[in-house]
């Protein structure tokens, strides 16, 4: 039955979450870490865990947290940089684009930015992806071309560069070992092999709608003038620097500092951070086609391995093997001993090199693990506390399914904070007590939900707005109707996808 204390509670946990909003979004613009870690206090000693309470169970909390999450988290960012200054990533884009026609190169882009989206933040994703991209989308339109459009006025570099923004946004929101997913995973108490097969295969469709075919409308009524080093020779690839804001256009907007102090608003380096810089190849060789997908794709391969010795083989040495081998810390630790001989040893690099490389990695993935560790220690006050039960009775009570309710609160947070990271570990925190009893809901499903939801709609609160805007040299008018619409199609989508599966899965 509903109480006082109950009613209590759930105002207590929503007056919280708006003040790590306030702290987060105001002139103070607190780092979302600190921010998290007064929330989670404020909201212990409010509901009545004491001091000492408070303090331990947001400790318990972290400590949790980064026990599953921060290795994975490690090794993915180190295999990321490894693939990025090899010239992996290069080869891969050049290879595939050079092969596709005019009309099929959109959805051959979809198709990259996925592969590569599922080692690299995206941040630096786009920074790799999208140079390349506008090059053969320039040198492809039809002779006599001088605005950039081709023969059906459609611009070019919106024509293929939706489609990479889609697939680099899709799975960053969806697949593990992506910060977002990791920590929903593991809030939720999803099996990580499940949700990144269930994450790819509805990545599919998401990336489908949000990509090609909402980038074959979206060309024609947006233009974009990346800055001409991004689209001159091939080798010419140094992005423009995002801090250039506001040249020329009547509402030149904020900033494109991140407003949450944490990396970019999607849990990934800021968008100054990672200026595009050409692989150091003086070394070596850039690695080869085959090496870089095997590199690449070898981690999912394992944790897929695992998630299907689970249903289909008996108990024994095999099935204990590909148990092993499919742990994500296993699996990522694997492909990047794989990636020190491919992209480093093989290249001609020396161990001091190679293990510069790797460590350069973690820079990064500082700031992303204690904002990880914050939300954590949020979600384990709120169980420990209690408000976990009240927030389930009330859902029970409002009747709101649990995946559209993920959704929901995920997408109002992104929608406040700016920050697809905040949106995910807070409404992790909000959901896990209320999936705790309601066994009906597949966790993989909720994670997924919460993925879809931290992307609603990026706006002038995210710097991955300012990213973009700069990148296409696009007007913020045109960067609302072109990038913005697209992370709302793909937030629905998702959701939608989300809900169909639930009907299955």
């Amino acid at each position: 039955m509903w109480t006082a204390i109950d009613t209590r509670l759930v105002v207590t946990a929503a007056a919280v979450v708006v003040l790590v909003i306030v702290l987060i979004t105001s002139r103070l613009r607190l780092h979302a870490f600190p921010a998290l870690m007064v929330g989670a206090l404020v909201l212990g000693l409010a509901a009545g865990l004491g001091p000492t309470g408070t303090v331990e169970s947001f400790t318990d909390g972290v400590g949790g947290t980064l026990g599953d999450v921060g290795i994975v988290l490690g090794l993915g960012t180190m295999l990321g940089k490894l693939l990025a200054d090899s010239g992996g990533a290069d080869l891969l884009a050049e290879t595939i684009l050079r092969r596709a026609g005019y009309r099929a190169l959109p959805w051959a882009v979809a198709g990259l930015a996925m592969v590569l989206g599922i080692p690299l933040f995206f941040e630096i994703g786009v920074v790799l992806v999208l140079p390349v991209v506008f090059v053969v989308a320039v040198r492809m339109l039809p002779a006599g071309s001088e605005d950039g459009r081709d023969e059906f006025g459609r611009s070019a570099i919106l024509r293929v560069g939706i489609p990479a923004l889609a697939g680099l946004s899709v799975l960053h929101a969806f697949v593990p070992p992506h910060p977002g997913p990791l920590v929903a995973v593991d809030a939720l108490g999803a099996d990580l092999g499940r949700t990144l097969l269930i994450g790819l295969v509805l990545a599919i469709p998401t990336v489908a709608v949000a990509g090609p075919l909402f980038g074959h409308y979206a060309s024609r009524w947006a233009t974009a003038s990346p800055p001409p080093g991004l689209v001159g020779a091939g080798s010419e690839r140094t992005g423009p620097s995002v801090e250039r804001v506001g040249d020329g256009d009547p509402s030149p907007g904020p900033s494109p500092e991140p407003t949450s102090g944490a990396p970019s608003g999607r849990g990934a380096p800021t968008a100054r951070s990672t200026e595009r810089r050409a692989p150091s190849l003086e070394s070596g060789a850039t690695p080869g086609l085959t090496a870089t997908l095997v590199t690449i794709l070898l981690p999912v391969a394992l944790m897929l391995l695992r998630t299907v010795a689970d249903v289909v083989l008996p108990d024994g040495t095999a099935k204990d093997v590909a148990e092993f081998v499919g742990e994500p810390i296993v699996a990522l630790l694997l492909a990047l001993l794989l990636a020190l001989w491919t992209f480093g040893f093989r290249r001609g690099l020396s161990g001091s090199q190679v293990s510069s490389l790797a460590a350069a990695g973690l820079v990064p993935a500082a700031s992303i693990l204690l904002i990880i560790g914050a939300g954590g220690g949020f979600k384990q006050v709120l169980i420990d506390s209690g408000i976990g039960d009240s927030l389930a009775k009330a859902a029970g009570g409002l009747g709101i399914p649990v995946l559209l309710l993920a959704w929901f609160v995920a997408v109002v947070i992104r929608l406040a904070t700016g920050s697809a990271t905040v949106a995910t570990v807070t409404a992790a925190g909000i959901v896990a007590p209320i999936l705790a009893v309601d066994p009906g809901v597949d966790p993989a499903l909720a994670v997924l939900a919460i993925g879809a939801g931290s992307v609603f709609f990026s706006h002038v609160n995210d710097a991955g707005f300012w990213l973009v805007r700069e990148y296409f040299g696009m007007s913020v008018r045109d960067t609302f109707r072109t990038w913005s619409v697209m992370e709302t199609i793909v937030s629905v989508v998702g959701l939608v996808v989300v809900l169909l599966a639930s009907l299955v899965v």
